[in-house]
């Protein structure tokens, strides 16, 4: 797989709503069948290399959205997801879950910073951005459209960051259908039961005739 490509083979994507919620809401179209699995909160010591050697061993790529300070702490992770074909996305450089209300500076502060972290250490600019919490604002769109990053939502929320339990998560996740986007996590604490469900998720929903494709 091409890093940094995405299902687009390097051809310029556009968002037909800010933020996007599902593959529909993009240009080129993807593949009717697809599906894209988000990564959110890493990297992390434990829990990233866990779910990169899960999605190498099922043959999947997916999106992480990065923390900046995160990114900082631990280069060889990020370098070592784009070296693996997997996309990048900015989600802050401290995660504040008020984004919105913060003043104007520190909003630019928090998207311009995560972006280049990212950027310098794995030197793939990320195209994508992901606001903590899902909490946007038009002044959040605007700062990330000045970055070039199409701002992602999602569709498929198993909540698993709460830790329900692995059927749970599971449960939640195989409602998918396709042009969703999923969220998971590798970050932010104990991800087992994240890993555990994807693991059940990802060959069911491939049975399914469902394909995941990286943003």
């Amino acid at each position: 797989m091409e890093v940094g490509a995405g299902y687009a083979h390097g051809r310029p994507l556009q968002a037909l709503r800010r933020p996007i919620h599902s593959l529909h809401d993009l240009q080129p179209a993807a593949p009717p069948n697809a599906v894209a699995l988000t990564i959110d909160d890493g990297p992390h010591p434990e829990w990233t290399p866990m779910m990169l050697d899960l999605l190498a061993e099922l043959d999947v790529p997916a999106t992480f959205s990065l923390i900046g300070v995160q990114v900082t702490e631990y280069p060889r992770l990020v370098r070592r997801i784009v070296a693996a074909g997997h996309q990048v996305s900015d989600h802050t450089v401290t995660h504040p879950l008020n984004l919105p209300a913060l003043t104007d500076a520190r909003v630019r502060e928090e998207i311009g910073g995560g972006h280049d972290r990212i950027a310098q250490i794995s030197g793939v600019a990320p195209k994508f951005f992901r606001s903590p919490g899902g909490a946007w604002s038009q002044r959040i769109l605007d700062v990330a459209a000045e970055h070039s990053m199409i701002c992602i939502d999602w569709q498929v929320d198993p909540r698993d960051w709460a830790r329900p339990g692995t059927t749970t998560i599971t449960d939640r996740l195989l409602r998918a259908q396709a042009g969703d986007i999923l969220l998971c996590h590798d970050g932010g604490g104990d991800r087992s039961e994240t890993i555990r469900a994807l693991r059940t998720v990802i060959p069911a929903l491939k049975q399914r005739g469902l394909t995941f494709v990286v943003l």
